[in-house]
């Protein structure tokens, strides 16, 4: 059964620390772990395909995001995917079309809970920082709307972890006690 865990949460929440992480942690569990980060793949696109507006931004979104369940779909069921993304930027029906094509079975969702003022300080203070291609610091003030309302996307169990704070060695523990339980009986 090929199964995935999905790295959620706004941008600033503290996804690409989570992930590294848990990757980490699983790893050291003897789990073949392999990170996928949103944000990795829209800088190698960057690269090759220049910056733009923020619709350029969005496109190579879409793009990248793409891409990595593509890459999904060729990985044996051996290897669980760490999917650093916000899955919340584009439709469900979206989403859901990509799980199905990459073939995962199962969702273990790791939501980064974040206050909206951290947010948007932490995507102000790293914005200067961060590749061009990325979103300025003035989009800080819609990331703080955006963070009020934002939520877990609940497509398989879902681990909350408070990113406020310095991620708990319980936290990685409860995700891999999720992946390790069997499957509720249909």
């Amino acid at each position: 059964m090929k199964q995935a865990i999905f790295v959620n949460g706004v941008p600033a929440s503290g996804k690409s620390t989570v992930t590294k992480m848990l990757t980490t942690f699983l790893l050291e569990k003897g789990c073949a772990a392999v990170p996928l980060s949103l944000d990795t793949l829209k800088e190698s696109l960057y690269a090759h395909i220049g910056t733009g507006g923020r619709e350029h931004n969005r496109i190579l979104g879409r793009a990248s995001y793409h891409g990595i369940f593509a890459s999904i779909a060729a990985f044996p069921d051996g290897i669980l995917p760490i999917v650093d993304a916000w899955h919340g930027f584009q439709p469900e029906s979206v989403l859901r079309d990509h799980i199905s094509r990459a073939g995962i079975e199962r969702i273990v969702e790791v939501w980064c809970a974040v206050s909206p003022t951290t947010a948007a300080t932490r995507f102000r203070e790293r914005a200067a920082t961060r590749h061009e291609g990325h979103l300025p610091a003035s989009y800080a003030g819609e990331l703080f709307e955006l963070a009020k309302q934002a939520s877990p996307i609940s497509l398989g169990p879902v681990i909350r972890i408070d990113t406020e704070t310095s991620v708990s060695h319980d936290d990685l523990c409860a995700v891999c006690d999720i992946l390790r339980s069997e499957l509720p009986k249909a």
